[in-house]
């Protein structure tokens, strides 16, 4: 059996006699600092339990013995001078525009000492490591290079997991768009990269630098509020300019997504167009054009959708029929939300040329096209646009979660690296079709001014008691029923929701981790606990 060495003289709950000879040591593995950072993350998110923590700070390899440290011995230039004085201040947040160089950023925490740097790609970590070492610097990219990480190097720089990277001295800590999802663990426990920074900077005693186009309020928050921002002709410059189609005139029932607009991008042969709909398939809610009633699932009475292979088919309890109306047997529907599937051969009949569709589904390449449509999928897939079109901004705006409009700001934002800065091409755009143009977040992206979303938001989330503000789990699966019903026992927390998916809050994300791990688990039941969850 393979282990962790945690402690030294440890209190023993057993008798002495029951212990084995240690058959071998393997490898190194986590500093008495990561082991402690372990013990801290495991209650706060809710895990009561070591092993995850301990496997995302140990090497993927066996690792016998350490190489020397390596250390450049001339500074690196440039440097982005806000970066440098928000570090000599001891941290806070940068908000940098989308397509600026993160790079002398970087070099700008290098120069204090060994600096940790987190992005949410693991590729975006392996270019921006090439380009510090040839500007000089000893860079380790874990986790393959785990041991010269713990020897010691200039720069340690990973994906997510490289918050429990070894960094022998850490002088400063970076965490690259700290906006971005990827930075969350999707298995439980549902630990946050860039929580796990900030608390490892602070135990060090380190400035820890959050960069983003758009700040999200919990990270503004953990860094005690301080923000560098730049001048507002600077980030305007460095944002696309945004194209705002008001829909709030037109009648949802005989409007399609494919604006006048829109047509006139996609018509220019010398574009590419790339647009972006969060609804695969052919099509999600449907009327009859006989009856005008919506058309629901017999078995369930939920709304029911079209596949791919022309039948209505309900999401919530996977029951299947012919495509007919249930109130007046019709066969004929209005396509309220239309799916990929079904926009693909709408745009494709307005460019008049080929239109490729691409979702999360697929594994290879998409094939080179002028018009792409998928999911928000394809701006990861993408490599280059013209124009970037939102058909409906609406389904990311007023999506039922508390989070809603930091993640559709971080869609524009991602968005807006596909396209470039207006600084360079001025012909390049974001288009959002929407039915509510003042809200927020359009207002924000229209003017270039991402901070013009963050008093709001800060005020949303403190008025309804959400992060920051307090501390949130949903607990479902299973035996929930009994972990929920514990729970409620508890005092200074409170459990809402239903038999489907519980939701858990508290004062602290200390109180409500240690009642997560208290309370207790029927026999057989797999309660899935997600502390923090993105799409509460």
């Amino acid at each position: 059996m393979r282990g962790w060495v945690v402690a030294e003289d440890p209190e023993l709950s057993f008798e002495i006699d029951r212990l084995r000879p240690i058959a071998k040591v393997s490898s190194r593995g986590p500093s008495a600092e990561l082991i402690d950072l372990a013990a801290w993350a495991s209650v706060r998110w809710g895990a009561g339990r070591l092993r995850p923590f301990l496997v995302a700070a140990s090497p993927p390899a066996n690792v016998a013995r350490l190489p020397a440290p390596q250390r450049s011995r001339a500074g690196v230039h440039p440097v982005h001078p806000g970066a440098r004085d928000l570090l000599e201040r001891g941290g806070g947040v940068l908000r940098l525009p989308p397509s600026d160089d993160v790079v002398p950023v970087l070099a700008a925490a290098a120069g204090l000492g060994p600096t940790l740097v987190v992005t949410p790609s693991a590729d975006r970590a392996r270019l921006d490591a090439i380009r510090l070492r040839r500007a000089g610097l000893a860079v380790a990219h874990v986790p393959e290079e785990w041991a010269a990480a713990a020897g010691g190097v200039d720069v340690v720089i990973g994906a997510r997991t490289a918050a429990w990277a070894p960094c022998p001295g850490l002088a400063a800590v970076i965490v690259v768009d700290e906006h971005d999802e990827a930075l969350q663990e999707e298995r439980a426990p549902t630990w946050h990269a860039r929580d796990v920074a900030v608390e490892r900077a602070r135990r060090a005693g380190a400035p820890v630098l959050l960069v983003s186009p758009c700040p999200t309020v919990v990270g503004l928050a953990a860094t005690g509020g301080r923000l560098r921002a730049p001048s507002i002709d600077a980030e305007r410059a460095g944002w696309p300019i945004v194209e705002v189609v008001d829909r709030s005139r037109d009648e949802p029932w005989r409007t399609s997504l494919v604006s006048s607009p829109l047509v006139t991008h996609l018509r220019r042969a010398d574009r590419t167009v790339v647009c972006v709909h969060n609804t695969p398939g052919r099509a999600r809610i449907l009327a009859c054009r006989s009856c005008r009633s919506l058309t629901r699932c017999e078995r369930c009475d939920a709304a029911v959708g079209l596949s791919d292979e022309g039948k209505l088919v309900c999401r919530r309890c996977g029951a299947e029929r012919p495509a007919t109306c249930l109130v007046c047997n019709g066969t004929a529907f209005a396509n309220l939300k239309p799916g990929v599937t079904r926009l693909r051969e709408e745009l494709e009949a307005a460019a008049g040329r080929p239109v490729v569709a691409v979702t999360g589904r697929d594994a290879d390449p998409p094939p080179a096209a002028g018009v792409y449509v998928g999911t928000e999928a394809v701006l990861h897939r993408v490599e280059h646009a013209d124009v970037v079109a939102f058909l409906d901004i609406d389904l990311e705006l007023l999506a039922p979660r508390y989070r809603a409009a930091e993640q559709t700001m971080a869609l524009l934002a991602r968005a807006a690296r596909l396209v470039g800065p207006r600084r360079d091409r001025r012909d390049a755009r974001l288009l959002l079709q929407t039915f509510v143009p003042g809200h927020d977040v359009i207002r924000a992206a229209l003017l270039a001014e991402p901070g013009r979303l963050t008093e709001p938001e800060r005020e949303r989330r403190r008025s309804l008691e959400l992060p920051p503000f307090a501390a949130m789990a949903s607990v479902s699966g299973p035996g929930s029923d009994a972990v929920a019903d514990a729970l409620r026992a508890v005092p200074d927390v409170t459990v809402g929701g239903s038999a489907d998916r519980y939701v858990v809050r508290a004062s602290s994300w200390d109180r409500l981790g240690a009642a997560l791990i208290a309370a207790p688990r029927p026999k057989g039941s797999r309660v899935r606990i997600e502390v923090d969850p993105p799409r509460l």
